[in-house]
């Protein structure tokens, strides 16, 4: 299994856009890297759900219920979807202020590659992550 997480500014796909919808598909992605990323996701990877612009905050877990296929809205056909389903929002939001300050956290391409709206986490820090949304402080 690996680990991901996945870029929505809060008013066009939120967290409880999410919740309420169900298992849906992630559209709309026209970055090259980002689409990439999408075709190496496989059925239960798991997915930090990130809203970003203006609240930059982790603040849920998704799960990949289909693999990619072609995105409908993208009639170029050159860009891909897959389909996630929530799994649990996280006990705390981990803010991007918070994961930068976390030195577990150097590398992580939210911080190096912050552009990105789909990008991989490793094994360390997606536990690092779920460890910061449990503590009382954060």
């Amino acid at each position: 299994m690996k680990y991901w997480l996945l870029k929505s500014e809060p008013s066009a796909w939120s967290w409880d856009n999410q919740v309420k919808e169900g298992p849906s598909m992630w559209d709309g992605v026209r970055n090259y890297q980002a689409r990439n990323n999408l075709k190496e996701m496989k059925k239960n990877d798991l997915c930090f759900f990130y809203h970003s612009v203006t609240e930059r905050n982790v603040v849920g877990i998704v799960k990949v219920v289909k693999e990619h296929y072609p995105d409908p809205t993208d009639k170029t056909r050159r860009f891909v979807v897959v389909d996630v389903k929530v799994v649990k929002k996280l006990k705390n939001p981990v803010s991007l202020d918070q994961i930068k300050e976390n030195k577990k956290l150097k590398n992580i391409a939210l911080v190096k590659q912050s552009r990105l709206s789909v990008m991989p986490i490793n094994k360390i820090e997606w536990e690092e992550i779920i460890k910061m949304s449990s503590m009382s402080h954060y």
